[in-house]
């Protein structure tokens, strides 16, 4: 018999049985469970089948199906890095007003499902009483889709959690009202290899250095091949330093974008004073009205400045003061920018504007085909 991890021995019946053509065993599913599971019995009940939808008040959505059925949800903000405590909390205020059902957006926000509409007001003052803001729908200020930051990312050059705090701070009320143009959505990014993804405006790390090789622990800590394999403009190359073997940066080809540092931590990137901000906006995912669009720079060298990033935040509020004021409805922030043009943006948000922000990448056709609009 052939032997088993663990000194164990198949049986007879059991080569048979792997031997078979015929299938005679039954699949036992390891994996995580179904999504639909997860859902209020009424969702599960109309799913597909919904007639439409209305948001009576910010932070609170009505779900109206075909069959008559509706179902409220009430949404918060919370501070993503959450405690057990802040779980149980949670937990405890779904199980009172919402029969137990819950649900965490992609942007961090919490969602409380009920079909009793006389849940939803005593859910949103406890919600209030317990720190957690109701807002986040419509015309609003969204939470911030950020990645991991000092807490769990292995390369983070700023606390992306840290910089999410002190700008929802700054736009607190904006998150609980529905007076922008259009919905805004932010990322932050704690490297620069942007995690956080295209938005509105984003917070991206930005790098004014190429990386400082440690040759002694170089070649006995990473993978040379994948190293070089990281970058994204061959600027790495494998050299000999001291009889060991180890890699060198074209400092003239370098973008200082960081992504070796991720696969050697030999070749360290992250510095306070070299480590900074740049601000980005016009990114858009979705095909609404206009195509999807990818990001521009308008504001970089800022400060990483912890505890509070007030450099980082006065940026922002220029630029949400301007959109507010002059986008109209409906206008995502890219869209705001191409109406009225880059010279009148930088006038109304008060930004400086200089050469390292003009846009000459050129690797890909500049027809590149990023909507799933139909074009003929």
């Amino acid at each position: 018999m052939n032997p088993l991890p663990g000194g164990r021995h198949y049986t007879q019946s059991e080569k048979n049985i792997m031997s078979s053509p015929e299938k005679k065993w039954k699949t036992i599913e390891s994996g995580p469970h179904t999504y639909e599971e997860a859902l209020h019995p009424v969702v599960r009940k109309n799913y597909g089948k919904w007639k439409y939808h209305e948001i009576p008040r910010p932070g609170v959505l009505m779900h109206v199906a075909e069959s008559g059925d509706a179902i409220w949800t009430v949404r918060a903000g919370t501070p993503r890095q959450d405690t057990v405590d802040m779980v149980r909390v949670l937990c405890d205020i779904a199980d009172k007003y919402a029969d137990g059902y819950l649900r965490f957006t992609v942007r961090n926000n919490v969602e409380f499902l009920t079909p009793n509409r006389e849940h939803v007001e005593p859910m949103i003052q406890e919600l209030e009483s317990r720190g957690f803001p109701v807002g986040g729908t419509g015309m609003c200020v969204s939470s911030v889709a950020h990645t991991q930051g000092w807490l769990h990312c292995d390369i983070p050059a700023t606390d992306a959690s840290g910089v999410v705090k002190s700008m929802m701070d700054y736009v607190y009320q904006e998150f609980k009202d529905m007076q922008m143009p259009n919905k805004v959505r932010l990322s932050t990014s704690c490297c620069s290899i942007n995690c956080g993804g295209q938005a509105d405006i984003a917070i991206v790390v930005k790098h004014t250095r190429p990386p400082r090789i440690n040759h002694d622990h170089l070649a006995t800590i990473c993978e040379l091949p994948k190293a070089v394999a990281r970058c994204p403009v061959a600027a790495i190359r494998p050299t000999v330093v001291n009889g060991k073997r180890s890699l060198m940066v074209d400092e003239a080809k370098c973008i200082c974008c960081g992504a070796c540092f991720g696969a050697c931590p030999a070749m360290e990137i992250n510095h306070p004073e070299h480590s900074k901000f740049a601000i980005w906006v016009g990114g858009k995912n979705s095909n609404a009205r206009t195509k999807p669009s990818t990001m521009s720079i308008v504001a970089h060298n800022l400060p990483n400045n912890p505890p509070r990033w007030p450099e980082v935040t006065e940026v922002i509020g220029k630029i949400l003061t301007a959109y507010k004021a002059g986008g109209r409805p409906w206008e995502r922030v890219g869209e705001w920018i191409n109406r009225i043009g880059w010279k009148r943006f930088f006038e109304e948000t008060g930004l400086t504007f200089d050469d390292n922000m003009i846009d000459s990448y050129r690797h890909a056709r500049t027809t590149f085909n990023q909507s799933a609009h139909v074009r003929f």
